[in-house]
């Protein structure tokens, strides 16, 4: 089978991630596997060079009739079986490729509840039927799309994303390496969060609460951030004005996204909205205690309320920040294990694979 992924970009996204690890697994299958990307450099990339990248140079308005023009050169020179584009501008614009451009099976998933304004949702449903299958990423986010008119009652599906359990697992020397790097003192806590520095992630509610938290607290922490992104100096801006220089480490862009899980004492995701929150599956895999705001389908992924706090509440985020740091070590242990079995049970990439590749023959 040949298949073409279609994304809007190869970020450092989870949706980016999940784009990749199925490019993975699909080419180890035996399928031919490529990857079209519409802007922005690949910083996610297979892990296999015979799966071809190709940028397509979508940069501004100007460049939209030449992106267009050059996804249907791709698509009549590779003639796909399937094409599977991601993400909301890759998929409506691939829905308006097939006006001019036959696709033998078009399908197209959101990554998000929340994929802009009216006028992309209105875009959305009117080009809905030209896809043959139309998917999210948890159930919340399918129904959001629903109540929101962006697609037909029952018209689209709920497809998790899966975790390549092989890499994220337990890896027991990653605290110690951790604590080197960082000459961290053995009873120093570590907090964890992982993502873009954007309006999405809502790392100004984290720092909010860990400001509160300090407060409470008598033992050392360190709060170590992975990521970067366009809102890279409020935050470095708001680390300094709440006095938190000493507890925040900006990491930047990191490969060792496992280890870090494992090295951390508790991961935080602090965002306003999700469609899966892909990173919180891959904590838990990596047996790490995970607290995450209630928003989007993370409540599907977490599924323990009493790790949830509300989006854009710092003094609910601190209380289960420090609810969770506290936790006996047996609790602790049950509820790790609790996590481990459900992304297990739920979340596994090989399961998931299995269920992409039943929609691909359907």
């Amino acid at each position: 089978m040949r298949i073409l992924y279609v994304i809007t970009g190869l970020g450092s996204g989870g949706a980016e991630r999940v784009v990749c690890d199925l490019a993975n697994e699909m080419f180890k299958k035996g399928h031919d596997v490529k990857i079209a990307y519409l802007t922005g450099e690949a910083l996610t990339k297979p892990d296999y060079k015979e799966i071809e990248l190709i940028k397509a140079n979508l940069n501004d308005f100007k460049s939209l009739l030449p992106t267009y023009i050059r996804l249907a050169k791709i698509i009549r020179k590779f003639r796909p079986d399937v094409v599977h584009s991601h993400m909301v501008h890759a998929n409506i614009l691939m829905r308006l490729v097939r006006v001019t451009t036959p696709i033998k099976k078009l399908i197209c998933t959101a990554h998000n509840s929340n994929e802009g304004g009216a006028l992309r949702m209105l875009s959305y449903r009117v080009t809905h039927n030209l896809a043959n299958i139309s998917t999210n990423v948890s159930q919340e986010a399918t129904e959001a799309f629903e109540a929101i008119g962006a697609v037909p009652n029952n018209g689209m599906q709920t497809v998790y994303n899966g975790i390549d359990l092989e890499k994220f697992n337990c890896i027991p020397e990653a605290r110690a390496k951790l604590k080197q790097e960082l000459d961290l003192t053995e009873e120093c806590g570590i907090i964890l969060a992982v993502g873009r520095f954007n309006e999405q992630k809502d790392y100004p509610n984290l720092l909010k609460a860990i400001s509160l938290l300090k407060k409470e607290i008598t033992y050392p922490l360190k709060v170590v951030i992975a990521g970067d992104g366009e809102l890279r100096n409020l935050i470095e801006d708001m680390i300094s004005s709440l006095s938190l220089k000493k507890e925040v480490v900006l990491l930047g862009r990191r490969s060792d996204i496992p280890e870090l899980m494992n090295a951390a004492d508790l991961f935080v995701l602090p965002s306003k909205y999700e469609g899966f929150g892909l990173v919180v599956a891959e904590a838990m895999a990596c047996e790490c205690l995970v607290v995450a705001t209630d928003c989007g389908g993370v409540a599907e992924v977490l599924s323990n309320s009493d790790f949830l706090a509300p989006p854009a509440d710092a003094i609910a985020l601190k209380n289960k920040m420090k609810y969770a740091l506290e936790l006996e070590d047996e609790d602790k242990s049950i509820v790790i294990n609790k996590n481990l079995n459900h992304v297990q049970e739920k979340f596994s990439l090989k399961d998931i694979i299995e269920k992409w590749t039943a929609l691909y023959y359907e």
